[in-house]
């Protein structure tokens, strides 16, 4: 028995969000949590953040960004097709508490991952200002949805198609330059974006906390690919994680080891893509 698909939207040129009949999954789903997901026999196992559930409809909301061959796969696939396996929820779940004010921070498809932790915090009576990121407009996500549980949402593009004219750490930098206070930030997004973050808080000694997203493939702490160096200890982003101080993460080895399997993997798309003109 598979994953039915329920609902397929497209948000943005490449990327898609999936609405699977996953109860088991959705019954125990909490913010900040991934699960794990295989297409078919033979295919590649890869995580995903769970971005919404519903418990009493059974489902679970990822949203994909077309990066890989999967998830190329996966953006393919339509309402009423089946996913062999999901495993989940995986990974421990987001801190909410009451913190005062919190700056909930995504990029590009981290946006989606950010919304049930603003939804959290919100919920948990914090005051939410949120800040979200992409390439440019068209690539914006999920902006209703977070201003709905936001008490503020700032917006920033690379090219100033939309909000802020520049990258979403500049965007931050400018508000607690102009008097902005936080308690806690929590950042999701490329790698590079949630160092950038760390860098601009490390001096205003905010607590920081990222979501990283290293190479994974049982996501129960056994295989040892998602190792990562968190305050000079190695961790496990699987079971460990994947949330983390951000000011002890050592990203540029997260960064090397994220690029260990850069020719195998674009081998893999030239093949898939081939395969699909031919």
């Amino acid at each position: 028995m598979g994953y039915r698909i329920l609902k397929k939207q497209v948000l943005a040129p490449g990327i898609v969000s999936f609405e699977i009949e996953a109860p088991l999954i959705a019954k125990k789903a909490k913010a900040g949590q991934f699960f794990i997901l295989r297409i078919h026999e033979k295919g590649e196992r890869i995580p995903l953040t769970l971005v919404d559930w519903d418990r009493e409809r059974g489902s679970i909301t990822v949203v994909v960004l077309e990066a890989g061959k999967t998830t190329k796969m996966l953006a393919r696939m339509e309402e009423g097709s089946e996913i062999l396996d999901c495993v989940g929820p995986l990974g421990k779940a987001t801190e909410i508490r009451y913190y005062g004010s919190v700056g909930c921070i995504g990029g590009g498809v981290g946006i989606a991952c950010s919304l049930p932790v603003v939804k959290a915090m919100k919920e948990a009576g914090n005051r939410v200002t949120t800040i979200i990121g992409a390439k440019n407009s068209r690539l914006l996500i999920l902006e209703e949805e977070l201003r709905r549980w936001s008490d503020e949402l700032h917006i920033a593009t690379d090219d100033g198609s939309k909000g802020f004219h520049g990258l979403v750490h500049r965007l931050l930098q400018k508000l607690l330059e102009g008097g902005k206070r936080f308690d806690l930030v929590h950042a999701v997004g490329p790698v590079l974006m949630m160092k950038a973050v760390a860098d601009v808080t490390r001096p205003y000694r905010i607590k920081t906390i990222v979501s990283l997203n290293p190479i994974m493939v049982d996501g129960t702490g056994m295989c040892g690919s998602c190792r990562v160096e968190v305050g000079g200890e190695m961790k496990f982003a699987c079971v460990d994680g994947p949330e983390f101080d951000a000011h002890l993460v050592d990203f540029d080895l997260l960064l090397a080891r994220n690029r260990r399997f850069l020719a195998q993997e674009q081998k893999a798309l030239e093949l898939f893509e081939h395969a699909q003109r031919a």
